[in-house]
C-alpha cells in the first residue's frame, strides 16, 4: 500500500455536513497542511484506526490546530463504556473541540424507505448511516459529560468544549440506478454494487481486477499497479459471497477505472 495514496485518499474523502447528520461538522479541509505529506503509517491495524492514525497525524501536521488527547478510553468498574476519539484546540481561537471521526461506507438500497437516509446500508447490511448517526447522538458525544470524563480531563473546563464530527464517506448505488441524490450525497458516490450474476455477465477479456484488502478501500484505482484477468479473482470472489462478505472491486478498461462492490443480498 503507497503511504502517500492512502494519505491523499482520506484528504480527498467526502464528509457529510449538517443537513444530513444534524451535527456540527468539521471538515479536513480546514487543517491548514503543506503539500506532499508522508509520515509513516502502522501496518497491523484495522482501516478504522488506520484512519484515525492518519488524521491524528494531519492534525499535529497542520498549522492551525493541535491535538490534546485522542483515543481516550472512559472506563468503569473494568469495563469500557466508551472512547472519545479527539480534544483538539483552535490555534487562532483557543476554542477547543470534541471531535468523533468515523470512515464509512454505504451502500444505497432503495427498498428500505421512503426516507432516504435510512436506505444506507453497510455492504454486508449490517450497520446502517442511520444507526451511524443515532449512536454518535446518543452514546459518544454524550460520553464527553459523563463524570468518569469529566474526571480524567480536570485540566479543561468540558463545559466550553464544542463537539463536531468529521464523518468520511464512500457512496455506493445499485448499478444502473437512475434515482437521483441531494448534491451532499451525490458528490460522495464512488461507485455501484451489483450481484455476482451481473458482475460476471458484464466481463470482456479486455476488462481487468483488483480485490483491494480492506485497508485499501477508499483508495484511488488508478493508484494500483497489480491487476488480473476475471479468472484471477473469480475464486476469491465466490468465496466471499458464499461467506456473507461483499468485495470491494477495483476495474481497469483501457483508461478508465471503476470501484464496485459484489453483493451476496
Amino acid at each position: 500500500m503507497k503511504t502517500k495514496s492512502r494519505i491523499a485518499s482520506i484528504l480527498k474523502a467526502n464528509s457529510l455536513d449538517f443537513s444530513s447528520t444534524g451535527m456540527q461538522t468539521f471538515d479536513l479541509s480546514e487543517l491548514n497542511l503543506a503539500t506532499n505529506l508522508e509520515f509513516q503509517l502502522p501496518t497491523n491495524v484495522r482501516l478504522g484506526h488506520l484512519v484515525e492514525k492518519i488524521v491524528s497525524e494531519l492534525i499535529k501536521a497542520s498549522t492551525n490546530y493541535k491535538v490534546l488527547y485522542e483515543n481516550i478510553q472512559v472506563i468503569e468498574d473494568k469495563k469500557t463504556i466508551g472512547e472519545i476519539d479527539f480534544i483538539i484546540e483552535d490555534e487562532k481561537t483557543n476554542q477547543l473541540i470534541h471531535m468523533e471521526l468515523a470512515y464509512k461506507f454505504y451502500l444505497f438500497d432503495p427498498h428500505i424507505s421512503s426516507e432516504p437516509i435510512n436506505n444506507w446500508i453497510g455492504p454486508n447490511r449490517n450497520d446502517s448511516l442511520i444507526e451511524k448517526l443515532e449512536k454518535l447522538k446518543t452514546t459518544q458525544f454524550p460520553l464527553l459529560y459523563h463524570n468518569l470524563t469529566k474526571s480524567m480531563f480536570n485540566t479543561i473546563a468540558i463545559d466550553e468544549v464544542s463537539q463536531a464530527l468529521c464523518l468520511l464517506v464512500s457512496l455506493f448505488i445499485p448499478y444502473e440506478y437512475k434515482g437521483s441524490f441531494s448534491p451532499i450525497y451525490e458528490k460522495a458516490i464512488k461507485g455501484y454494487y451489483l450481484n455476482m450474476e451481473t458482475f460476471t455477465s458484464l466481463n470482456n477479456p479486455a476488462k481487468t481486477y483488483y480485490i483491494p484488502s480492506k485497508k485499501e478501500w477508499g483508495i484511488a484505482p488508478s493508484e494500483n499497479e497489480i491487476w488480473t484477468d476475471f479468472n484471477g479473482i473469480e475464486k476469491q470472489v465466490n468465496t466471499s459471497i458464499k461467506e456473507k462478505q461483499a468485495p470491494l472491486c477495483w476495474q481497469k478498461y483501457k483508461d478508465s477505472y471503476l470501484a464496485f462492490f459484489i453483493v451476496w443480498w
